[in-house]
């Protein structure tokens, strides 16, 4: 990965393209970053996370189309993204679908920008009933950007914030930033005891076992249980 190209810090970019402040989507997406942060140090890294608000480029983006050139703060975004390991991507619901901001962002990039690169995708809107975006919209999209969609999306509806959630949310935020942090790849604070005894073709062939005992096992019959 990009990552162990610079001193081992995984560099994660959250673009959130909430249209409202204070917004449910950056709010989401503050939980997303803080808890990608969270799972790449727990993993034994460490993280460097920046947030690109599509809100204030929304002139900017419009500038890009026309023109085909990007300035100031839309540059830097952009830049942001292109040496990303890893993307959280947060978007409103408008008509079942991302925000029109939200997709033309993603539209002005070049070609190539987003191959292989992780990517978390979440969603906000008023009820539940647009869960579906993830998987028919936004999933679809960076398929087709072919970046690499972690197996977790995350959708929040207005009642995820509220004083009588059930804290279901805070449980998806948390396995989706450590699928995110799996794929980001590098040292694991706890690895996995298996590990130390996993056996390679080498090991097998380092002690073989005489073709005599093979013989010998086979003239006793199978064991017996």
């Amino acid at each position: 990965m990009s990552g162990v190209e610079h001193g081992g810090v995984r560099r994660v970019v959250v673009v959130t393209a909430g249209l409202s402040v204070p917004s449910s989507t950056r709010l989401l997406a503050d939980m997303l970053g803080e808890a990608s942060a969270a799972a790449i140090t727990n993993r034994g890294g460490e993280a460097q996370v920046d947030v690109v608000e599509l809100r204030p480029l929304a002139h900017a983006l419009a500038d890009r189309l026309l023109t085909g050139f990007a300035t100031g703060e839309l540059a830097e975004g952009i830049e942001k993204v292109r040496h990303a390991d890893g993307l959280v991507v947060v978007s409103p619901v408008f008509s079942a679908s991302y925000s029109g901001l939200f997709k033309t962002f993603f539209d002005v990039l070049e070609p190539g920008m987003l191959d292989g690169k992780p990517v978390l995708i979440a969603a906000t809107a008023g009820t539940a009933r647009h869960s579906l975006v993830l998987d028919h919209a936004l999933r679809p999209l960076f398929a087709y950007l072919r970046a690499v969609v972690v197996p977790t999306g995350v959708f929040a509806a207005s009642e995820d914030f509220g004083a009588n959630a059930d804290g279901s949310l805070h449980k998806r935020v948390e396995r989706a930033a450590g699928e995110l942090a799996a794929l980001l790849g590098g040292p694991t604070a706890a690895p996995r005891a298996a590990s130390a005894e996993r056996r390679g073709v080498e090991d097998e062939f380092a002690e073989p076992t005489p073709f005599e005992a093979l013989l010998r096992r086979a003239s006793e019959g199978p064991p017996q249980f």
